[in-house]
Protein backbone atom coordinates (compact mmCIF):
# COMPACT_ATOMS: atom_id res chain seq x y z
CA UNK A 1 0.00 0.00 0.00
CA UNK A 2 1.49 3.30 -1.06
CA UNK A 3 1.53 5.79 1.74
CA UNK A 4 4.13 8.09 3.27
CA UNK A 5 6.59 6.33 5.50
CA UNK A 6 6.14 6.97 9.17
CA UNK A 7 8.64 5.81 11.79
CA UNK A 8 5.76 5.29 14.22
CA UNK A 9 3.98 2.74 12.02
CA UNK A 10 3.43 -0.62 13.71
CA UNK A 11 2.50 -4.08 12.54
CA UNK A 12 -1.18 -5.01 12.55
CA UNK A 13 -2.74 -6.12 15.81
CA UNK A 14 -3.01 -4.55 19.22
CA UNK A 15 -1.01 -1.37 19.61
CA UNK A 16 2.13 -1.43 21.63
CA UNK A 17 3.85 1.33 23.50
CA UNK A 18 4.03 2.78 27.00
CA UNK A 19 0.88 3.57 28.97
CA UNK A 20 -0.65 6.99 28.49
CA UNK A 21 -1.02 9.40 31.39
CA UNK A 22 -3.62 7.94 33.70
CA UNK A 23 -2.43 4.37 33.37
CA UNK A 24 -4.52 3.08 30.42
CA UNK A 25 -2.79 1.57 27.37
CA UNK A 26 -3.13 3.32 24.04
CA UNK A 27 -6.59 3.16 22.55
CA UNK A 28 -7.97 0.85 25.22
CA UNK A 29 -10.96 2.09 27.22
CA UNK A 30 -10.03 3.23 30.68
CA UNK A 31 -8.60 6.31 32.28
CA UNK A 32 -6.39 8.02 29.75
CA UNK A 33 -7.04 5.20 27.26
CA UNK A 34 -9.60 5.33 24.48
CA UNK A 35 -10.27 8.98 25.12
CA UNK A 36 -6.63 9.91 24.71
CA UNK A 37 -5.32 7.90 21.80
CA UNK A 38 -3.69 8.88 18.56
CA UNK A 39 -1.89 12.06 19.61
CA UNK A 40 -0.91 14.50 22.31
CA UNK A 41 -4.42 15.22 23.54
CA UNK A 42 -6.73 12.98 21.55
CA UNK A 43 -10.44 13.45 20.92
CA UNK A 44 -12.77 13.02 23.83
CA UNK A 45 -10.19 14.00 26.44
CA UNK A 46 -13.13 14.66 28.73
CA UNK A 47 -15.47 11.86 29.78
CA UNK A 48 -18.10 11.39 27.03
CA UNK A 49 -21.48 12.91 27.81
CA UNK A 50 -24.85 11.39 27.10
CA UNK A 51 -24.06 7.95 28.53
CA UNK A 52 -26.95 6.14 30.13
CA UNK A 53 -26.25 6.38 33.84
CA UNK A 54 -29.76 5.59 35.05
CA UNK A 55 -29.71 3.53 38.26
CA UNK A 56 -32.17 0.59 38.29
CA UNK A 57 -35.03 0.92 40.75
CA UNK A 58 -34.23 -1.50 43.65
CA UNK A 59 -37.97 -1.92 44.29
CA UNK A 60 -38.58 -3.46 40.87
CA UNK A 61 -38.36 -7.26 40.53
CA UNK A 62 -35.15 -8.53 38.98
CA UNK A 63 -35.65 -9.49 35.35
CA UNK A 64 -34.86 -13.11 34.54
CA UNK A 65 -33.29 -13.25 31.09
CA UNK A 66 -32.57 -10.75 28.32
CA UNK A 67 -34.48 -9.12 25.51
CA UNK A 68 -34.72 -11.27 22.41
CA UNK A 69 -33.12 -8.56 20.27
CA UNK A 70 -30.05 -8.57 22.51
CA UNK A 71 -29.83 -12.39 22.51
CA UNK A 72 -30.11 -12.60 18.71
CA UNK A 73 -27.48 -9.90 18.30
CA UNK A 74 -25.16 -11.80 20.64
CA UNK A 75 -25.78 -14.95 18.58
CA UNK A 76 -24.50 -13.14 15.49
CA UNK A 77 -27.82 -12.99 13.62
CA UNK A 78 -27.46 -9.24 13.07
CA UNK A 79 -26.91 -6.04 15.00
CA UNK A 80 -29.56 -5.24 17.62
CA UNK A 81 -31.07 -2.54 15.43
CA UNK A 82 -31.23 -4.91 12.45
CA UNK A 83 -32.82 -7.59 14.65
CA UNK A 84 -35.48 -5.09 15.70
CA UNK A 85 -36.26 -4.48 12.02
CA UNK A 86 -36.49 -8.25 11.46
CA UNK A 87 -39.03 -8.46 14.29
CA UNK A 88 -41.04 -5.59 12.80
CA UNK A 89 -41.11 -7.51 9.50
CA UNK A 90 -42.41 -10.64 11.24
CA UNK A 91 -39.32 -12.71 10.48
CA UNK A 92 -38.71 -13.90 14.07
CA UNK A 93 -40.79 -16.53 15.84
CA UNK A 94 -40.82 -18.59 19.04
CA UNK A 95 -42.19 -22.12 18.68
CA UNK A 96 -43.91 -21.00 15.50
CA UNK A 97 -45.54 -17.88 16.99
CA UNK A 98 -44.37 -14.62 15.42
CA UNK A 99 -42.63 -12.25 17.84
CA UNK A 100 -44.25 -8.81 17.85
CA UNK A 101 -41.87 -6.83 20.08
CA UNK A 102 -38.07 -6.72 20.54
CA UNK A 103 -38.73 -6.28 24.29
CA UNK A 104 -39.70 -9.96 24.58
CA UNK A 105 -37.58 -11.40 27.43
CA UNK A 106 -36.07 -14.89 27.14
CA UNK A 107 -33.59 -16.94 29.13
CA UNK A 108 -32.38 -18.80 26.02
CA UNK A 109 -32.94 -18.97 22.27
CA UNK A 110 -34.51 -22.42 22.42
CA UNK A 111 -37.37 -22.61 19.92
CA UNK A 112 -36.46 -19.27 18.28
CA UNK A 113 -36.37 -19.15 14.48
CA UNK A 114 -35.43 -16.43 11.99
CA UNK A 115 -37.01 -16.81 8.55
CA UNK A 116 -38.02 -20.29 9.65
CA UNK A 117 -34.46 -21.35 10.48
CA UNK A 118 -33.59 -22.39 14.06
CA UNK A 119 -31.11 -20.15 15.86
CA UNK A 120 -28.11 -21.93 17.33
CA UNK A 121 -26.39 -21.14 20.60
CA UNK A 122 -24.02 -18.13 20.49
CA UNK A 123 -20.41 -18.87 19.58
CA UNK A 124 -17.48 -17.29 21.36
CA UNK A 125 -16.88 -13.68 20.39
CA UNK A 126 -14.44 -13.43 17.51
CA UNK A 127 -12.78 -10.37 16.01
CA UNK A 128 -11.07 -9.97 12.64
CA UNK A 129 -9.00 -7.17 11.09
CA UNK A 130 -9.58 -6.62 7.36
CA UNK A 131 -7.65 -4.31 5.05
CA UNK A 132 -10.51 -3.06 2.87
CA UNK A 133 -9.54 -2.03 -0.65
CA UNK A 134 -11.19 1.00 -2.24
CA UNK A 135 -14.09 0.17 -4.54
CA UNK A 136 -15.99 -2.11 -2.15
CA UNK A 137 -19.25 -1.41 -0.34
CA UNK A 138 -19.44 -2.08 3.39
CA UNK A 139 -22.69 -4.00 2.96
CA UNK A 140 -23.90 -7.55 2.38
CA UNK A 141 -25.42 -6.77 -1.01
CA UNK A 142 -25.91 -3.87 -3.40
CA UNK A 143 -29.01 -3.34 -5.59
CA UNK A 144 -26.71 -1.87 -8.26
CA UNK A 145 -24.61 -5.02 -8.32
CA UNK A 146 -21.40 -3.42 -7.07
CA UNK A 147 -18.85 -5.56 -5.25
CA UNK A 148 -19.04 -5.62 -1.45
CA UNK A 149 -16.56 -6.43 1.30
CA UNK A 150 -18.01 -9.96 1.42
CA UNK A 151 -16.81 -10.53 -2.13
CA UNK A 152 -13.23 -10.06 -0.93
CA UNK A 153 -13.78 -11.79 2.42
CA UNK A 154 -14.75 -15.05 0.72
CA UNK A 155 -11.12 -15.37 -0.37
CA UNK A 156 -9.58 -13.79 2.75
CA UNK A 157 -11.21 -15.94 5.46
CA UNK A 158 -11.25 -19.68 6.23
CA UNK A 159 -14.31 -21.54 4.93
CA UNK A 160 -15.59 -22.29 8.44
CA UNK A 161 -15.63 -18.63 9.57
CA UNK A 162 -19.02 -17.66 11.10
CA UNK A 163 -21.15 -14.83 9.75
CA UNK A 164 -19.30 -11.58 10.40
CA UNK A 165 -20.63 -8.06 10.77
CA UNK A 166 -18.58 -4.92 10.11
CA UNK A 167 -17.91 -2.65 13.08
CA UNK A 168 -18.75 0.73 11.64
CA UNK A 169 -18.42 1.40 7.93
CA UNK A 170 -15.93 2.63 5.40
CA UNK A 171 -17.17 4.52 2.35
CA UNK A 172 -16.99 2.93 -1.09
CA UNK A 173 -13.78 4.78 -1.95
CA UNK A 174 -12.25 4.68 1.54
CA UNK A 175 -9.74 1.93 2.27
CA UNK A 176 -7.90 0.55 5.25
CA UNK A 177 -8.74 -1.06 8.57
CA UNK A 178 -12.20 -2.52 9.02
CA UNK A 179 -13.02 -4.60 12.10
CA UNK A 180 -15.49 -7.49 11.82
CA UNK A 181 -17.13 -9.61 14.51
CA UNK A 182 -19.72 -12.34 14.92
CA UNK A 183 -21.10 -10.68 18.09
CA UNK A 184 -23.78 -8.03 17.53
CA UNK A 185 -23.53 -6.67 21.07
CA UNK A 186 -19.76 -6.29 20.81
CA UNK A 187 -20.22 -4.55 17.46
CA UNK A 188 -22.70 -2.09 18.99
CA UNK A 189 -20.43 -1.30 21.94
CA UNK A 190 -17.52 -0.50 19.64
CA UNK A 191 -19.62 1.73 17.39
CA UNK A 192 -21.32 3.91 20.01
CA UNK A 193 -19.81 7.42 20.26
CA UNK A 194 -20.30 7.22 24.04
CA UNK A 195 -17.70 4.41 24.14
CA UNK A 196 -15.05 6.93 23.07
CA UNK A 197 -13.24 4.49 20.75
CA UNK A 198 -10.75 6.45 18.61
CA UNK A 199 -10.52 5.97 14.86
CA UNK A 200 -7.41 7.22 13.08
CA UNK A 201 -7.28 8.09 9.39
CA UNK A 202 -4.63 9.25 6.95
CA UNK A 203 -5.86 11.50 4.15
CA UNK A 204 -4.19 12.66 0.96
CA UNK A 205 -5.72 16.02 0.06
CA UNK A 206 -5.04 18.82 -2.41
CA UNK A 207 -5.21 22.46 -1.42
CA UNK A 208 -3.80 25.02 0.96
CA UNK A 209 -3.99 24.26 4.68
CA UNK A 210 -1.85 25.03 7.71
CA UNK A 211 -1.42 23.30 11.04
CA UNK A 212 -3.35 26.12 12.72
CA UNK A 213 -6.36 25.33 10.52
CA UNK A 214 -6.15 21.70 11.57
CA UNK A 215 -5.67 22.51 15.25
CA UNK A 216 -8.96 24.40 15.20
CA UNK A 217 -10.79 21.12 14.55
CA UNK A 218 -10.03 20.09 18.11
CA UNK A 219 -12.79 22.45 19.24
CA UNK A 220 -15.28 20.80 16.88
CA UNK A 221 -16.82 22.17 13.69
CA UNK A 222 -20.28 22.43 12.12
CA UNK A 223 -20.60 21.66 8.41
CA UNK A 224 -23.92 22.04 6.58
CA UNK A 225 -25.83 21.86 9.85
CA UNK A 226 -24.01 18.76 11.12
CA UNK A 227 -21.78 19.21 14.16
CA UNK A 228 -18.60 17.16 14.38
CA UNK A 229 -16.93 16.86 17.77
CA UNK A 230 -13.26 16.96 18.68
CA UNK A 231 -10.87 15.92 15.95
CA UNK A 232 -7.12 15.87 16.37
CA UNK A 233 -5.49 16.57 13.03
CA UNK A 234 -1.81 16.86 12.17
CA UNK A 235 -0.14 17.84 8.92
CA UNK A 236 2.31 15.02 8.29
CA UNK A 237 3.76 16.08 4.95
CA UNK A 238 3.28 18.75 2.31
CA UNK A 239 4.56 18.90 -1.26
CA UNK A 240 3.22 21.91 -3.11
CA UNK A 241 -0.56 21.67 -2.80
CA UNK A 242 -0.47 17.99 -1.89
CA UNK A 243 -0.90 17.23 1.81
CA UNK A 244 -0.88 14.09 3.93
CA UNK A 245 -2.97 14.63 7.06
CA UNK A 246 -3.55 12.29 10.01
CA UNK A 247 -6.83 12.66 11.89
CA UNK A 248 -8.14 10.94 15.02
CA UNK A 249 -11.80 11.14 16.02
CA UNK A 250 -14.30 9.23 18.15
CA UNK A 251 -17.72 9.91 16.64
CA UNK A 252 -17.38 8.24 13.25
CA UNK A 253 -20.28 10.08 11.61
CA UNK A 254 -21.06 9.44 7.95
CA UNK A 255 -18.28 10.83 5.70
CA UNK A 256 -16.94 12.80 8.66
CA UNK A 257 -13.31 13.10 7.54
CA UNK A 258 -14.16 13.98 3.94
CA UNK A 259 -16.79 16.55 4.93
CA UNK A 260 -14.51 18.26 7.44
CA UNK A 261 -11.53 18.46 5.08
CA UNK A 262 -13.71 19.70 2.21
CA UNK A 263 -15.00 22.36 4.61
CA UNK A 264 -11.38 23.52 4.92
CA UNK A 265 -11.19 23.86 1.14
CA UNK A 266 -9.33 20.60 0.51
CA UNK A 267 -10.03 17.96 -2.11
CA UNK A 268 -9.53 14.44 -0.72
CA UNK A 269 -8.03 12.07 -3.27
CA UNK A 270 -7.29 9.17 -0.94
CA UNK A 271 -8.48 8.18 2.53
CA UNK A 272 -7.24 5.30 4.65
CA UNK A 273 -8.24 4.22 8.13
CA UNK A 274 -5.07 3.09 9.87
CA UNK A 275 -6.33 2.34 13.40
CA UNK A 276 -9.52 1.56 15.30
CA UNK A 277 -9.23 1.50 19.07
CA UNK A 278 -6.13 -0.49 20.05
CA UNK A 279 -5.81 -2.16 16.61
CA UNK A 280 -3.50 -0.96 13.84
CA UNK A 281 -3.58 -1.68 10.11
CA UNK A 282 0.21 -2.05 10.14
CA UNK A 283 1.49 -4.14 7.23
CA UNK A 284 -1.66 -6.24 6.73
CA UNK A 285 -1.85 -6.71 2.93
CA UNK A 286 -4.69 -5.07 1.04
CA UNK A 287 -7.66 -7.42 0.78
CA UNK A 288 -6.32 -9.68 3.55
CA UNK A 289 -7.86 -10.47 6.94
CA UNK A 290 -6.42 -11.78 10.20
CA UNK A 291 -8.13 -12.94 13.40
CA UNK A 292 -7.29 -11.33 16.74
CA UNK A 293 -6.22 -13.83 19.39
CA UNK A 294 -9.03 -14.82 21.72
CA UNK A 295 -7.20 -13.69 24.84
CA UNK A 296 -6.72 -10.19 23.41
CA UNK A 297 -10.41 -9.99 22.46
CA UNK A 298 -11.53 -10.94 25.96
CA UNK A 299 -9.19 -8.43 27.62
CA UNK A 300 -10.46 -5.70 25.32
CA UNK A 301 -14.11 -6.62 25.96
CA UNK A 302 -13.59 -6.50 29.72
CA UNK A 303 -11.84 -3.12 29.54
CA UNK A 304 -14.66 -1.79 27.36
CA UNK A 305 -17.31 -3.11 29.75
CA UNK A 306 -15.58 -1.48 32.73
CA UNK A 307 -15.45 1.86 30.95
CA UNK A 308 -19.11 1.72 29.88
CA UNK A 309 -20.16 0.82 33.43
CA UNK A 310 -18.74 4.06 34.84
Amino acid sequence: MNRPKNPNDRRHGARSGPPRKGGGPRGVPGKGGANNAGGRRGPGGRKPQGRDTQIPDPNLPKRDGDRIAKLLARAGIASRREVERMIEDGRVAIDGEVVTTPATVLTSLKGVTVDGNPVGAPERTRLFLFNKPAGLLTAERDPKGRATIYTALRNALPADTPRLMPIGRLDYNTEGLLLLTNDGEFKRALELPSSGIPRTYRAKAMGKVGQNDLEALFEGVTVDGVHYGQIEANLERRSGLQNWIELTLTEGKNREVRNVLEHLGLQVSRLLRIAYGPYDLGDLPRGAAVEVKQGEVERFRKALSRERAK
